[in-house]
């Protein structure tokens, strides 16, 4: 039985079994309050089940934003996730609010994470339990 995508599906298309197979794993996680783990190579589609991903989910009326976590430095990582207070180091002219709090209703893509440094994948990991 083929399981025609729908158009929350984005730009993703496909009637092989593999793609199939993709679409029912996508309809299965979308409407879990769940952390789901994308894995792929670069160019392969991540970003699209995430976003097909978020569509489906009961977050999709929230924020779907993005975070490409690739050569960011450890600080600017976590100014990035959490933000930052005025003055809180040199150049904070103002109060940052986090994606992690801005995503709170919606949904936060870490891309790239494997091109952190060990100990920004820790921090991230421990934040993450």
């Amino acid at each position: 039985m083929v399981v025609s995508p729908p158009a929350t599906f984005m730009d993703m298309i496909g009637t092989n079994p593999v793609m199939q197979s993709l679409f029912r794993k996508i309809a299965l996680v979308a409407p879990r309050d769940i952390k789901v783990l994308i894995q792929g190579e670069r160019g392969t589609g991540k970003e699209l089940v995430a976003r097909a991903i978020h569509r489906l989910s009961k977050r999709s009326k929230g924020i779907f934003k993005q975070l490409n976590c690739a050569g960011l430095p450890k600080d600017l990582l976590l100014s990035e996730l959490f933000g930052h207070e005025k003055g809180a180091f040199t150049g904070a002219y103002s109060k940052k609010v986090g994606l992690v709090e801005e995503c709170h209703q919606g949904t936060l893509l870490l891309d790239e994470i494997g091109d952190l440094s060990p100990e920004a994948q820790t921090g991230l990991l421990r934040f993450l339990q």
